[in-house]
């Protein structure tokens, strides 16, 4: 487990073969209606397999936290680039405590990670939705928004971009994120790990929630996420590969998606004005001097 600086945050945590699990993009617009692919076809469960719950043949699973233990799946291949989403309705009601995470990450001490962390509440308090990116094993670039619906009541798309030029993170195919490959400003970026694909549901209370000081209420569990939609397409490589062998050749690789559009460009900055609660290049206190990618990123 690692823990970030603000309340903490954490998760446990390739010869290419391209995979497409879902339909094309189309230029410079939202993605096309993602093809219903099932769980089982790119993920396995990773702990606590008796509290996943599957539907529907499969198309459907609940992942199930109680007193006893939280429980988690990851993608059977490692990725270097792609688009990979998850449909998700979060745990409803009482919350308060818990940690919903949709996650890629890869396995060795100088690490990269690309977060969603959902930070449960009390009733009738929203959810937070934190984001962060580990490059080189380097974190502590958080940021914090509230959702503009509830995400609680229905499925919605929780999708990662990431190609040479950028990360990009979509809520509903609306940019809430971007991170731009800033190496020539002295920032890593991830190009040469790959990464699983990592999802769970874990108590999370010495943080997550106020700092850690609204604990799990148990009496309310077992809480419980729903998924769908499992979309992979991305560059499936070895664990050790430093490179995709068809990088230049896949749609999330074309000049169109090295930067977002005038439109997506405006949806961003209107998530970052209306919901945004926290972000790291803002925080002068935590950080005197502003990480370089921040003007970049146009974060500020």
């Amino acid at each position: 487990m690692h823990r970030n600086q603000i309340w903490g945050g954490g998760h446990l945590v390739l010869m290419c073969l391209c995979i497409l699990a879902t339909a094309h993009f189309t230029i410079g617009a939202a993605p096309k209606k993602s093809v219903a692919v099932p769980f089982g076809r790119n993920y396995v469960p990773t702990w606590a397999f008796d509290h996943i719950k599957y539907f529907n043949g499969g198309s459907e699973i609940q992942l199930l936290l109680d007193n006893y233990t939280g429980t988690g799946f990851q993608s059977k291949g490692h990725y270097l680039f792609g688009h990979f989403s998850m449909h998700i309705k979060m745990v409803p009601g009482d919350s308060a405590g818990t940690v919903t995470a949709f996650y890629l990450s890869s396995q060795n001490n100088e690490h990269d990670e690309i977060d969603f962390e959902f930070l449960g509440n009390r009733t009738g308090h929203p959810y937070i939705l934190q984001t962060n990116v580990f490059t080189g094993g380097k974190g502590d670039r958080e940021q914090r928004i509230y959702l503009w619906f509830d995400p609680t009541k229905a499925y919605h798309s929780y999708s990662v971009l990431w190609n040479m030029y950028q990360i990009v993170f979509l809520v509903d195919d609306v940019p809430i994120r971007v991170f731009k490959n800033s190496k020539d400003l002295g920032v890593r970026f991830p190009f040469n790990q790959p990464m699983k694909i990592y999802s769970s549901l874990w108590n999370a209370d010495d943080w997550a929630t106020r700092g850690g000081l609204e604990k799990t209420d148990w009496s309310k569990g077992p809480f419980v996420a729903h998924y769908k939609n499992f979309h992979v397409d991305g560059c499936e490589s070895s664990v050790n590969a430093k490179f995709c062998e068809t990088q230049g050749k896949r749609w999330w690789d074309q000049k169109e998606y090295q930067d977002l559009d005038a439109y997506q460009w405006r949806r961003l900055r209107w998530v970052r004005k209306k919901f945004t609660i926290y972000n790291y290049c803002t925080d002068r206190k935590r950080f005197p001097k502003m990480a370089p990618e921040c003007k970049r990123d146009r974060d500020v």
